[in-house]
């Protein structure tokens, strides 16, 4: 009499999915740079981060910022100095200006020629107009904001016709009335460097068409700059100068 080989019971299906060890799951993976799998879909979307910003860019913009922050509020006080000195000086002609050293550092001498209110007005009103909103704008690219282009090639157009002003006095001041205004040349440092910082921020930005070579080391320049002018007011007032340092 033929048996039935009996079947273990058990209370568990016979039905089951095969057992993959961790090796096997392990190998899957082989080869697999989750990282290059990650970039090649895109970037998280749900990360709130925000993107690191241009060194390349961010530096010269806050060096910009600063520099117009300080030069337009130092400018401005120039301005409103010599403002009010220049109406103390038309109500009194006896006036003496608080920058009124000696015969070569005289504010009031300047102030009582035509230059002095080239449009017709005295130019102190000029720089009461203009370098509170250079100011303005400097603390905003100094806190971060992104300025429009408009803003930056407002800028630099503003900062031109700065630096031709000033330079257009210091002749005149040099060549024409044969003295200088203390104020006045805090004013020319301030104009100088806000032209300089602006021009470099906007040739890096490439709103200009690109930053030259050698722009990095830019400071050099600005020295240079400013020595030149030391260098004419010396040579203009050698007396003067040598009597500065004790030479006269």
């Amino acid at each position: 009499m033929a048996t039935t080989p009996s079947v273990p019971v058990s209370g568990q299906p016979t039905d089951v999915l095969p057992v993959v060890s961790p090796a096997a799951r392990q190998g899957d993976h082989e080869g697999v740079d989750l990282t290059e799998t990650r970039s090649a879909v895109g970037p998280d979307l749900g990360s709130d981060a925000p993107e690191a910003p241009d060194a390349e860019v961010a530096a010269p913009t806050r060096a910009a910022g600063a520099v117009l922050l300080v030069g337009g509020l130092v400018g401005a006080v120039v301005a409103l100095v010599l403002l009010l000195d220049k109406i103390a000086l038309l109500e009194n002609p006896a006036f003496v200006p608080s920058c009124s050293i000696d015969p070569v550092l005289s504010c009031g001498t300047i102030m009582k020629t035509w230059q002095a209110s080239l449009l017709g007005f005295p130019n102190p009103v000029l720089g009461l107009l203009t370098f509170p909103v250079a100011a303005a704008m400097g603390a905003l690219a100094l806190g971060g904001v992104a300025l429009p282009r408009w803003a930056w090639w407002s800028l630099q157009a503003g900062t031109t016709l700065g630096l031709l002003l000033i330079h257009w006095l210091i002749v005149q001041s040099l060549v024409v009335i044969g003295a200088l205004c203390p104020w006045c040349m805090v004013a020319w440092v301030a104009t100088i460097a806000m032209f300089w910082f602006t021009t470099v921020h906007n040739l890096r930005a490439g709103l200009l068409g690109g930053a030259p070579a050698g722009l990095r080391r830019h400071g050099w320049g600005l020295a240079a700059w400013y020595l030149a002018i030391v260098v004419a007011i010396v040579a203009t007032f050698p007396a003067w100068a040598a009597g500065l340092v004790g030479l006269g």
